[in-house]
């Protein structure tokens, strides 16, 4: 993976009330490789696991107490659906100078061996969460555990994400939120990213409708989210 100034999308996030029946679902459908469960997610009320799809991710992440974000996610969507988007970007300082002056707010962030996860508050940017990372070593990914750190693994399979589609009461005003969020310009419902593209649509709520899958021979809905051919 080389330096880009446009951002990349490098995990989608699924939110569910069981989390291994979605992850069984999402393996019978993608390559996905063998799921990382997160120790540090409990934290938060939450388990998950982790997939490589290609040198992308999918998540599931699901609640095991009462009172989580995820929680009442899940009771407003009315079942399962999408959750987050998780962004690499090579100028971290920028993005923490930009998410400053356009006044969002962060809801979570980690510094960790210079591997920095920043998310944005969803009030602030609709939609989803929005994640904005930086890894010391680009091609690696340190939430996808211990096979992923400071290394990608020398093995990655054909798969990978590309960028979502989203719904919106006005894409237009959406898209052009989100762009500002990733220091980047949108070109009218779209916008443009290392690799692939977010598109907003119209819909009755802002939120995730499908991931965009290159090399995904036919698409697929799982947990209420459509995987598509990029």
């Amino acid at each position: 993976m080389t330096p880009t100034r446009l951002p990349r999308i490098r995990q989608a996030v699924l939110v569910a009330r069981d989390r291994d029946s979605v992850v069984g679902a999402l393996r019978a459908t993608l390559p996905l490789g063998d799921p990382f469960n997160d120790p540090e997610v409990a934290q938060f009320g939450l388990q998950n696991a982790v997939m490589p799809l290609g040198d992308t991710f999918v998540e599931v992440i699901s609640p095991v107490e009462e009172g989580t974000a995820a929680g009442r996610h899940l009771d407003r969507l009315g079942g399962d659906g999408g959750y987050m988007t998780m962004f690499q970007v090579d100028d971290i300082a920028a993005a923490r100078a930009r998410i400053q002056r356009l006044g969002l707010r962060v809801i979570y962030e980690l510094d960790r061996d210079g591997d920095t996860d920043i998310h944005l508050h969803p009030a602030d940017v609709p939609g989803a969460i929005v994640a904005v990372d930086r890894m010391e070593q680009p091609e690696s990914w340190r939430w996808a555990g211990p096979d992923w750190i400071a290394k990608a693994p020398n093995k990655i399979g054909p798969l990978r994400v590309t960028g979502a589609t989203l719904t919106a009461h006005e894409p237009r005003m959406l898209a052009s939120t989100w762009a500002a969020a990733l220091g980047v310009e949108a070109d009218g419902d779209r916008i443009a990213l290392d690799g692939g593209e977010l598109h907003f649509v119209a819909g009755e709520r802002d939120g995730i409708a499908a991931f965009h899958v290159e090399g995904l021979e036919a698409d697929a809905t799982i947990a209420g989210v459509d995987f598509v051919r990029a």
